[in-house]
C-alpha cells in the first residue's frame, strides 16, 4: 500500500479524461450537426468537403447567372417583337403605296408614318437596356473594324482575324444626258417621262420654272438632275445660264436605270437625248476581288462568293459564313484600303458554371435602321414602294433570324439552369454524406460517453479513498 503515487487514481483519471474528451466531441457534433468540425476530425474529409462547398456555392451563383441571362434575352426579344410589329406595319403601308390609286399627296402622307416608325425603331435599338447595359445597339456583337467601309456585319460563323479584298472599279450610277440646255421658253405643252414618271412642262415656262419642274420630277423618278459639264448636282443658276443637264440615278449598280421618254415630238425636240447615249441607261456593279492569299483569312474560304446590291456587298461561304458592308460611293480600294478586322470583343459572356472558363457567349447584333437597310425607304418615288416591300422583307428575315438565335440561347439557358440545380442538389447530398453527423449514431455515442464519464468519476472517487486506508495501519 503506497501513499506517494496513487496508481489507481492516475489510471482512473486518464480514462475519465478520455471520456470527457469523447463526450465533448459528441456534444460539439450534436450541436453543430457536422461530424467534421476541425481539420483534426478528418484531414482528408475536410479538404474534400471544402472543395465541394466551393463548387456548391459556385453552382448556386451560376444558376442565378443563367436565370439573369434568360431575363436579358427576354428583354431583348420583347423589344425586337415591337420592332417586328413596326416593320410589318411599314410593309403594309408600302403595299398600300404601291397601288396606283394613290395620289402623290397620299404617298407623302404614307411616308410620314413610315418615317415616324423608322425613328421609333432607332429609338428602341439605342435605348433598350438591362441593368444599364445596352442590348440592341450592336455593343453585344463582334466588333468589326474596316477602312473606308460602313455597316459591317458578320455572322456567328465568321472567324476572328483579318480579311482583305480589293475594288478595282467602283459601282456606277445610270446616267442619261440631254443634248443641250433647257430652251429659254417652253413653246409647247407636253411631258418628259423619266423612269415612267411624267414631268409636265407647260407652254410659256422659262428656264427657271422648267428647271424646277424637272428637279421635282427627277426626285420622284429616283434621279438627280446634274450639270453634265461638272458632273455635280445642277443649280437653278447654272440651268438659267444655259448649262446642259442630265438625269443620273440615285441608285448604284446593275439594277440602277434611267429611261427618258417624251409624249410628243415637240418635247423630244426641246429635250433631245445626247447623240450616242444609251437610253435607257444602266448602272454597273463594282469589280471586287477577294484576297485569298495567306495574309487574308479568305484563304480558308476558297469558295466564298460576292453578291452586290449597289454599294452594298455580301460575302458568303459554306457553313453559315456571311459578312456584309457598304462601300464608299465611287471609290476604288486596294487590299490595304479594304481590310476587314473581325474581333472577339463585344459579345456578352455568361458565367454558367462553377469553374473558370465555363461560360456561354451571347451575341445580339444591332437592330437600327441602317443595319436593317431600311434607312432610305421612300414610297413617294416611282419604284419606292416596290423596293420598300423587298427591303422590309429582308429586314424581317434578318430580325427573325436574330430572334431565333435568342430563342435558342434562352432554351439552352433553361436547360442549363435545370442541370446546375440538379448538380447542386446531388453535390449537396454528397457533402451531407461526407460531413453531416448521423444524429442517432452520435446520440448513442454521447450516451455511452456520458455513462463512462459518470463511471470514471465514481472510480476516481473510489481510487482517491485507497491512501486513506494506510492511516488505519498507523493507528
Amino acid at each position: 500500500m503506497k501513499i506517494n503515487n496513487n496508481i489507481s487514481a492516475v489510471i482512473s483519471n486518464k480514462h475519465l479524461l478520455r471520456s470527457e474528451n469523447a463526450l465533448s466531441m459528441s456534444m460539439e457534433r450534436l450541436s453543430s450537426g457536422f461530424k467534421i468540425n476541425h481539420a483534426v476530425d478528418d484531414p482528408s474529409g475536410i479538404a474534400i468537403s471544402n472543395k465541394m462547398n466551393a463548387q456548391i456555392d459556385g453552382l448556386s451563383r451560376s444558376s442565378r447567372n443563367a436565370s439573369d441571362g434568360i431575363s436579358v434575352l427576354d428583354t431583348a426579344d420583347g423589344a425586337m417583337g415591337e420592332i417586328t410589329s413596326m416593320i410589318q406595319r411599314m410593309r403594309e403601308l408600302s403595299v398600300q403605296a404601291a397601288n396606283d390609286l394613290n395620289t402623290q399627296d397620299d404617298k407623302k402622307a404614307i411616308q410620314l408614318e413610315i418615317d415616324s416608325l423608322t425613328e421609333e425603331i432607332n429609338r428602341i435599338s439605342s435605348t433598350t437596356e438591362f441593368n444599364t447595359k445596352s442590348l440592341l445597339n450592336g455593343s453585344l456583337d463582334n466588333r468589326v473594324y474596316g477602312e473606308n467601309l460602313e455597316r459591317m456585319q458578320v455572322s456567328d460563323k465568321v472567324e476572328e482575324g483579318i480579311y482583305k479584298f480589293s475594288v478595282t472599279s467602283p459601282a456606277e450610277q445610270a446616267q442619261v444626258n440631254l443634248q443641250g440646255p433647257i430652251p429659254t421658253e417652253i413653246t409647247e405643252t407636253g411631258n418628259v417621262k423619266v423612269n415612267g414618271y411624267n414631268i409636265e412642262l407647260s407652254k410659256g415656262m422659262d428656264r427657271a420654272e422648267a428647271f424646277e419642274a424637272l428637279r421635282k420630277g427627277a426626285e420622284i423618278a429616283e434621279c438627280e438632275l446634274i450639270n453634265v459639264a461638272t458632273g455635280k448636282i445642277a443649280t437653278a443658276e447654272e440651268a438659267v445660264a444655259g448649262a446642259t443637264l442630265g438625269f443620273r440615278s440615285t441608285a448604284y449598280g446593275n439594277d440602277a436605270i434611267v429611261n427618258v421618254e417624251h409624249d410628243r415630238k415637240a418635247m423630244a425636240d426641246m429635250f433631245p437625248v445626247a447623240t450616242g447615249a444609251d437610253n435607257p441607261a444602266h448602272g454597273k456593279n463594282a469589280t471586287i476581288n477577294l484576297d485569298k492569299s495567306a495574309d487574308s483569312l479568305f484563304s480558308t474560304h476558297q469558295q466564298a462568293t460576292v453578291k452586290q446590291e449597289g454599294n452594298k456587298i455580301t460575302i458568303s461561304d459554306r457553313g453559315g459564313f456571311e459578312m456584309s458592308m457598304m462601300l464608299e460611293a465611287g471609290k476604288t480600294y486596294t487590299t490595304a484600303e479594304a481590310t476587314l478586322e473581325v474581333t472577339d470583343v463585344g459579345p456578352m459572356d455568361l458565367q454558367i458554371g462553377a469553374n473558370e472558363g465555363q461560360q456561354m457567349t451571347v451575341k445580339i447584333p444591332s437592330m437600327d435602321i441602317e443595319r436593317l437597310y431600311i434607312d432610305d425607304i421612300d414610297v413617294t418615288t416611282v419604284t419606292g414602294a416596290d423596293r420598300a416591300i423587298a427591303r422590309l422583307d429582308e429586314a424581317l428575315t434578318r430580325i427573325n433570324s436574330v430572334r431565333a438565335s435568342i430563342g435558342a440561347y434562352t432554351n439552352r439557358l433553361e436547360h442549363t439552369v435545370e442541370s446546375l440545380d440538379a448538380t447542386e442538389e446531388n453535390m449537396s447530398a454528397a457533402i451531407s454524406r461526407l460531413k453531416d453527423v448521423d444524429m442517432a449514431k452520435e446520440m448513442t455515442e454521447f450516451t455511452k460517453d456520458n455513462v463512462l464519464q459518470q463511471a470514471g468519476t465514481s472510480a476516481l472517487s473510489q481510487a482517491n479513498e485507497i491512501p486513506q486506508m494506510a492511516l488505519q495501519l498507523m493507528g
